[in-house]
């Protein structure tokens, strides 16, 4: 029955563009378990959208699995480095390229009026065009947002924006909504929207700078173009359908200005490249869609007369993709009512931040790695828009992300990738934002991945997990005695963990200046040694299930007992 009305509720939404359905029981409607998502939109009214001031504070976030995302203001501009329309993750979860930073729309009445509904601000104050004066709602329709402007007579002009899972890949789609008004002297029956994106090929944490000698490579046909910002570049491709039609431009857009850059002390302009702009013909109740794309394959389904029908079958399978995520987290935990909005919007929200991190290399394309996914090798995002996947950050949400949403194989998944990257008895602190080697500056990681597998071992009751992972435990334990990395390892006095080295940060609180450690806490925190208890006593509850000599970890859980409360054993011993 789930899956029955999931599928429904999807196709319902993916169909009239209005939406997503939440499952509810039949006894709560009546009607096989499908309610309008009304109860769970959430929405930004016309007074905030007209205040440019306070719309460009606000933003909105997607994601697609990869550690790609899209992202921006509800204004349309771009306030931050980070936001882009495409943001692809080239190895994933990290690479994270901006290929696209947004799109600017003008629609143009038969009379020739033309309205602006792009919203740029550069860094002498200049706002300009200023669409938020059409602006008159925004909502997040479940994860997707929708953007409402009110052109002349009774049109109206939404937009959507949602990636697809897995794939580098964005669509925006405009739908023109109302009907001819009789009253106006103004024809409204046919419109004009032209599509103007705005291109670069960086790193989301740069800038970039244009010249005027630089030009990006383009390839179009009428319905679609792709682009290259130079020959070793990935290819962005860009469809519009075949109604509309590509004119090549090439204009640089310079001294974009990023606000939020600069309140944070960082570079807070850029230049945009312009390679043209689609035309589409709309009438009331139309709807055409942008597809960008960074992935290497062909989209034939995409192109031709199957455009909008390919569009919606992505649409449903975002909207099903969800419907079962729900219906995962329904079924798992007796707290998570069905019918309540807060805990949909917290399961939804919850997946943005868990990605796929490659098992290995596939060989070679082109000279450029090809990664093999795994359905449920799992990682966490720790933060949009600039954290990449950190180990601390990982184990300690692994519970409220993966197991309170049911999503056990992947919380199975996770622990075994932190669990094959362990070196010198630790798991990685972090994996860096260019494809680098991890880096292992961390004193509580690894002893959280022992709280986060109990947490699993408790919910799943995998104990093969347990025998599987073992060796690799019983390692780390050996590599904290004998002492590893970074000044980590026990005091043989006390049994208690010492941790510090010059110039490495090693606790959560990670600050750090250039070389300055803001809070070094060299010596025994007392974090590290509650966790460090914590996981003696499971090992040695773990050694006793597995039939394994379970000596060892007793001895050490009794001597962190009896010193731990002991306030000399915290101060450094010279």
């Amino acid at each position: 029955m789930a899956s029955e009305v999931g599928d429904l509720a999807a196709e319902n939404a993916a169909r009239n563009t209005r939406g997503i359905y939440l499952m509810v029981s039949e006894q709560d409607t009546g009607e096989r378990g499908q309610v309008p998502s009304n109860a769970w939109n959430l929405y930004v009214e016309r007074d905030s959208c007209a205040n440019v001031q306070v719309g460009l504070d606000r933003e909105w976030l997607v994601t697609n699995g990869l550690g790609g995302y899209a992202a921006g203001s509800i204004e349309g501009a771009t306030t931050r480095s980070y936001h882009g329309l495409l943001v692809a993750a080239l190895r994933p979860p990290v690479e994270r390229t901006v290929l696209v930073t947004k799109i600017d729309e003008t629609v143009t009445f038969p009379d020739g009026l033309t309205l602006k509904l792009g919203v740029n601000e550069y860094q002498d104050g200049t706002i300009d065009p200023q669409g938020y004066k059409y602006l008159a709602k925004v909502a997040l329709e479940g994860d997707i947002p929708c953007f409402t402007y009110e052109l002349e007579g009774m049109l109206t002009l939404e937009k959507r924006i949602w990636m697809e899972y897995g794939q580098n890949t964005t669509y925006v789609q405009y739908m023109l909504h109302g009907a001819f008004d009789e009253g106006s002297e103004r024809r409204t029956d046919e419109l004009t929207l032209a599509l103007y994106p705005f291109c670069v090929y960086r790193d989301h944490h740069s800038a970039t700078q244009g010249s005027p000698d630089w030009h990006f490579l383009m390839e179009n046909e009428g319905e679609y173009c792709r682009v290259r910002a130079n020959e070793d570049a990935i290819a962005l491709t860009m469809i519009a359908g075949p109604s509309a039609h590509f004119t090549p431009t090439g204009e640089w857009y310079w001294n974009v200005f990023h606000r939020r850059e600069r309140e944070r002390g960082l570079p807070d302009h850029e230049d945009v490249y312009q390679p043209g702009y689609f035309r589409i013909q709309l009438t009331p109740g139309m709807r055409t869609t942008l597809v960008l794309s960074a992935e290497p394959e062909p989209f034939g389904e995409f192109v031709g007369v199957h455009h909008e029908d390919s569009v919606t079958q992505a649409l449903l399978r975002h909207h099903r993709r969800k419907q079962q995520l729900l219906a995962v987290a329904n079924s798992s935990a007796v707290n998570l009512p069905q019918q309540d909005p807060v805990l949909a919007r917290l399961v939804v929200a919850a997946d943005q931040f868990i990605v796929a991190r490659p098992e290995q290399t596939a060989g070679m394309k082109k000279g450029k790695p090809v990664f093999r996914l795994s359905p449920d090798r799992k990682t966490v995002i720790a933060g949009y828009p600039w954290f990449s996947d950190w180990g601390r950050d990982s184990m300690i949400s692994l519970p409220g992300l993966l197991l309170s949403t049911g999503r056990y194989s992947e919380a199975k998944g996770l622990l075994r990738a932190f669990a094959s990257f362990t070196q010198d008895g630790l798991i990685s602190n972090r994996f860096p934002d260019t494809g680098e080697a991890p880096e292992y500056n961390t004193a509580d990681a690894t002893l959280w991945m022992f709280h986060a597998l109990h947490t699993y071992l408790t919910a799943s009751g995998d104990w093969p997990l347990l025998k599987e992972l073992f060796p690799t435990l019983s390692s780390i334990i050996d590599w904290h005695v004998r002492g590893t990395k970074y000044g980590i390892g026990i005091d043989p006095r006390d049994g208690l963990l010492h941790a510090g080295a010059p110039g490495v940060q090693l606790t959560w609180m990670d600050a750090k200046v250039d070389d300055l450690v803001v809070t070094p806490r060299r010596g025994k925190p007392v974090e590290v040694n509650a966790l460090w208890y914590n996981t003696l006593s499971l090992m040695e509850s773990w050694a006793v299930r597995l039939s394994i000599d379970a000596t060892l970890y007793g001895q050490l859980r009794s001597q962190v007992r009896q010193n731990f409360a002991a306030p000399t054993s915290y101060l450094p011993r010279h």
